[in-house]
């Protein structure tokens, strides 16, 4: 035995009058990686899962073999080497939670602290990792079959794992306190428009609108904040696209479900690699997009240039596409639309508002309540005012915070149009003013 290994053994004998000190994880870990480098379980695990198990499991029974184990009982060896495969291979005290469909997004604030959160709130778990080396093993077993790295040189990264979830992972010293891990966990399934009546998040009569939109090839914006719903919105509506379309989707991180639907082409941007090569854009994406036959055009988030030919496909025959941005009203979708254009290209303000207003006809903005639940909190029709030569927004409909029912304030220029032309049933459009009447005499 070693000197190491009889201090190890000193320190886990028991003493009379002091409780015998429990061995944790870290302990066998630590005993393991003086028998058997992590780097080649990590490389093993690549070609054969199985076999690299095997070799840990070998590595704890010789560390148990070799001493300082003599007060763990048999049980309690089960429970580490199996907590110890958990954190080599799972996602240690964060599996459960990535399992919980009711979980929608994890975040591990190193050894302090990790919180989940359901329902639109937050929860701290009991459970918690036993060192920020821990930590760190489990972001880099998670980013490391992406092709992705982070180190001092490059202390943050955002990935997304093959079951869809978004990864965002940043380390010391940009994190004094730990490496932070976050992780956006997205439903399996999409959830419906009726799904969303259901919980509240607007009424029939909305709903109603929406297929409306999508079925009349009119381009629609989501807009709101952080975790207010925008892609679970977008998702939803993709549900009523007809099946004989050619839909492209356009993503910084592929989130969007269009399971439902036979004819879908996901493409993703790619960050630039360690050598700060290979980066390809949700522009250039735009740019290939309109030379593959598109008959829709999504782009799930837009945050840059690629705004200028986002509105340029919608104004040259790509009418029904979709797309989400980050905004607090409809007005300032319009605003950031502006910022982002000349962002890429030096245009007059008048130019990219006549863009805009050809392109877009509805803007949906999505909010979070207080209590976690998401709700559509307003909708505007844009037109672009040739005189003012600017974008002019017709509010539609909204609904404040608490308010269990929204307010129609105008119904779309485009409704009568679209009867006429026989996209939409007259009867359906007749019935769905009458229930706005009645619920505007109430």
């Amino acid at each position: 035995m070693t000197l190491l290994e009889r201090a190890r053994a000193a320190e886990a004998a028991p003493v009379p009058g002091r409780p015998a000190r429990t061995a944790t994880v870290e302990d066998l870990r630590r005993s393991v990686r003086e028998r058997l480098a992590m780097e080649k379980v990590a490389a093993m695990m690549g070609d054969n899962p199985e076999r690299a198990r095997n070799e840990l499991r070998a590595a704890c029974r010789q560390a148990f073999a070799e001493g300082g184990w003599d007060a763990v009982t048999p049980v309690e060896r089960e429970r580490l080497v199996a907590d110890l495969v958990d954190v080599v291979f799972g996602m240690g005290p964060i599996d459960g939670l990535l399992e919980d469909e009711t979980v929608t997004e994890v975040m591990v604030n190193g050894t302090k602290s990790i919180y989940y959160e359901r329902d639109g709130r937050l929860h701290r778990s009991p459970a918690r990792f036993a060192s920020d080396e821990q930590v760190r093993v489990l972001i880099d077993r998670i980013i490391g079959p992406l092709g992705r790295r982070i180190d001092e040189a490059s202390p943050t990264v955002s990935a997304r794992l093959p079951q869809g979830h978004r990864v965002h992972a940043i380390i010391p010293p940009l994190s004094p306190d730990g490496p932070l891990l976050t992780i956006r966990l997205f439903s399996r399934r999409v959830m419906t428009l009726e799904e969303m009546v259901a919980r509240g998040s607007f009424g029939d009569d909305f709903r109603q609108l929406l297929v409306w939109a999508v079925v009349a090839r009119k381009n629609v914006a989501v807009s709101g904040g952080t975790g207010s719903g925008k892609t679970t919105l977008l998702n939803a509506l993709s549900c009523h696209i007809p099946a004989g379309e050619r839909v492209i989707t356009i993503e910084d991180s592929a989130e969007l479900k269009f399971d439902e639907h036979p004819h879908v082409v996901r493409l993703e941007a790619r960050p630039s690699n360690a050598e700060g090569l290979g980066e390809v854009t949700i522009r250039e994406l735009v740019i290939n997009a309109l030379r593959m036959r598109p008959d829709r055009i999504i782009v799930g988030e837009c945050r840059g240039g690629e705004a200028l030919d986002m509105l340029q496909a919608m104004n040259t025959g790509h009418e029904g596409s979709l797309t989400t941005l980050h905004a607090n009203a409809p007005q300032e979708v319009v605003d950031r639309l502006v910022t982002m254009v000349r962002y890429a290209v030096d245009l007059p303000l008048d130019a990219v508002e006549a863009q805009i207003g050809g392109a877009f006809d509805l803007i949906v903005q999505t909010a979070r309540a207080r209590d976690g639940s998401r709700f559509v909190s307003a909708a505007a029709e844009v037109v672009f005012d040739a005189q003012r030569r600017a974008c002019v927004l017709t509010p539609l409909y909204e609904r404040g915070p608490g308010e269990e029912r929204g307010r129609w304030l105008a119904e779309p220029g485009w409704l009568d149009a679209a009867v006429r032309w026989g996209i939409i049933d007259e009867e359906e459009v007749v019935a769905w003013r009458r229930r706005l009447s009645r619920q505007a005499a109430r």
